[in-house]
């Protein structure tokens, strides 16, 4: 079970284990213990009301793997390890569990988030930010390059929030410009890139001037060693939360393309479909919001019923189109790539390009599902002569052959 990581390295499980395996704690038990539980939607995981409103309005429909497992322990005040590639929502999830756990009445900072570039830092203030828009919270980014009379004016009118690179924020902590006394949530984000930046020991010197009690998140993609060193010196039993990578999968999905020439020809050939579609659940990709406007208005202009959604509808309605989707009564969904990656809709056994998507790695996000589900699919792919190129750059990227649609469509579904 080795599972690649972003730079082309093998991260091997089985070593992981047999390591954490030895960083027994004194009654001889395992370091930490793995944590399984998942929630499929973030309304199952006890969340403050206004949380939740900030998690949908940042557009967030369903939890990520990562998600729906990592932000319950965290919020429970767990020590945790959490493993997962970059882009898989690890950000939002330490975020939201920093968010469920300050005290708003408290103007003093309550949480560190330390990352090893300035960028990065920057971006989780911006998410940290947006989550708890809602909550009133105050959030301010300690990094390198900016002004420390500014730092101090900011740090002294009072914070919830510090999220800094370690060079900055040690400087702060060590001028009394930010309090440590009442921070209780202390969280490595990237710890594997943070530690071979050689920040190692900056982090200790921070660790040593915060109080005792304090949880520890530690998110990372790979977990060298010097990673496990430090869980070990400064979490109390931590939870493992472990998420290989990209969990969707092509296996199992039959894959064809239909030849329509011109752009003109699509909306006849999808008229044709709809029987086939009407028997499953369908999803009908297209690129641009206008065109679900226009192809949805078509669609029905034929008598043909279909649900449409894309992101310049408003929270409350999509996520009414998305219900009606997933308790069956609608069958055919028609979308745009931005809500690729949240619909996994057990039931949908049919997705159709209308458009090609522009960039190859959105094909997966389309059609692909997770494999352990071990369910059957069909996709089907409309292209024009303009599209070759994309249908063979696809092809390329994924290793598969897309052969052209037998007329016995319904039969493989």
């Amino acid at each position: 079970m080795a599972s690649a990581v972003p730079d082309g390295s093998q991260f091997d499980a089985r070593q992981f284990d047999s390591k954490m395996t030895e960083l027994l704690n004194a009654e001889g038990q395992e370091f930490f213990t793995s944590y399984d539980e998942a929630y499929d939607t973030f309304d199952a995981m006890g969340l403050k009301e206004n949380l939740l409103r900030g998690i949908y309005a940042y557009g967030f429909e369903k939890p990520s793997a990562i998600q729906q497992r990592g932000i319950v322990p965290f919020c429970k005040g767990l020590d945790v390890i959490q493993q997962a590639q970059s882009g898989t929502g690890k950000t939002a999830t330490f975020c939201s569990g920093v968010l469920q756990q300050l005290d708003y009445e408290l103007l003093d900072c309550q949480a560190l988030v330390l990352a090893p570039t300035r960028e990065l830092a920057q971006q989780i203030e911006k998410v940290m930010r947006a989550l708890g828009d809602y909550l009133g919270v105050k959030v301010h980014a300690c990094v390198g390059g900016t002004s420390v009379r500014e730092d101090q004016r900011i740090l002294s009118s009072g914070i919830h929030v510090v999220v800094g690179t370690p060079g900055r924020v040690f400087d702060m902590l060590r001028r009394q410009s930010l309090r440590p006394d009442h921070i209780k949530m202390f969280v490595l984000d990237e710890a594997d890139e943070m530690l071979s930046r050689g920040f190692k020991d900056q982090i200790y010197d921070i660790f040593q001037l915060l109080p005792p009690k304090i949880q520890v998140g530690v998110f990372s993609a790979t977990m060298p060693p010097e990673a496990l060193e430090i869980t070990r010196k400064f979490m109390n039993k931590p939870v493992r939360i472990l998420v290989k990578r990209d969990e969707l999968t092509l296996e199992g999905i039959k894959q064809f393309y239909v030849n329509v020439e011109k752009e003109e020809w699509k909306l006849e050939t999808l008229c044709d479909l709809y029987e086939t579609l009407a028997i499953t659940q369908s999803v009908i990709f297209v690129n641009t919001r206008r065109k679900v406007d226009l192809l949805t208005d078509q669609m029905r202009g034929r008598d043909h019923t279909v649900s449409a959604t894309h992101g310049d509808m408003d929270q409350n309605t999509r996520d009414i189109i998305m219900r009606e989707f997933r308790s069956g009564s609608s069958r055919v969904l028609i979308t745009t790539d931005l809500l690729a990656r949240g619909i996994d809709v057990q039931q949908v056994s049919l997705v159709i390009n209308y458009d090609l998507p522009t960039q190859p790695e959105n094909y997966l996000h389309r059609i692909g599902r997770s494999g352990r589900f071990g369910r059957k699919g069909v996709a089907i792919n409309f292209a024009t002569k303009d599209d070759e190129r994309m249908l063979s750059d696809i092809q390329r990227f994924y290793n598969v052959v897309i052969e052209e649609l037998p007329a016995n469509v319904a039969d493989l579904l």
